[in-house]
């Protein structure tokens, strides 16, 4: 692969974890609304499915971001997404005492994060497939594993 493209390779693992790496550290310092809405999925233990969701977050998005074991963490952050967002963005939102309105802009947007969901599973899918790239403690893993043969 040249170096241009492991280049691009870095700027696709940094903009992959960004989100995964603010979102986990935003769980794990206040779960209460994570928790709010695994319990309003009917999930049983939310607050600890909420620090468990942090944890992944914050621990695949670095994993992603250094490019260590990525083709294992991307495929498990696609399945995370697709999980997500089909559990926890779709269906309705009725909120009792909200206005019409603000209830359609809720679901729109809604509507919007399934869509989000299931696009980035596709671009973690597509970063299983080619890997993090020269540049990345995989490479790096498998440079040093080649020389101890």
């Amino acid at each position: 692969m040249s170096s241009t493209n492991n280049t691009l390779l870095v700027l696709v693992r940094v903009l992959l974890s960004f989100m995964f790496i603010m979102s986990g550290f935003g769980k794990l310092a206040d779960p209460a609304g994570t928790a709010g809405m695994i319990s309003g999925a009917g999930l049983p233990a939310a607050d600890l499915l909420a620090y468990a969701a942090g944890l992944f977050e914050l621990v695949a998005g670095l994993f992603i971001l250094v490019g260590f074991q990525t083709k294992i963490t991307a495929w498990t952050v696609a399945l995370f997404c697709v999980f997500t967002g089909l559990v926890f963005h779709t269906g309705t939102v009725a909120i009792e005492g909200w206005p019409e309105g603000a209830l359609g802009w809720i679901n729109t947007l809604n509507q919007i994060m399934v869509m989000k969901n299931i696009t980035l599973a596709g671009g973690y899918i597509a970063l299983a497939i080619v890997g993090a790239g020269a540049y990345s403690i995989d490479a790096r893993r498998g440079s040093a594993q080649a020389v101890a043969a």
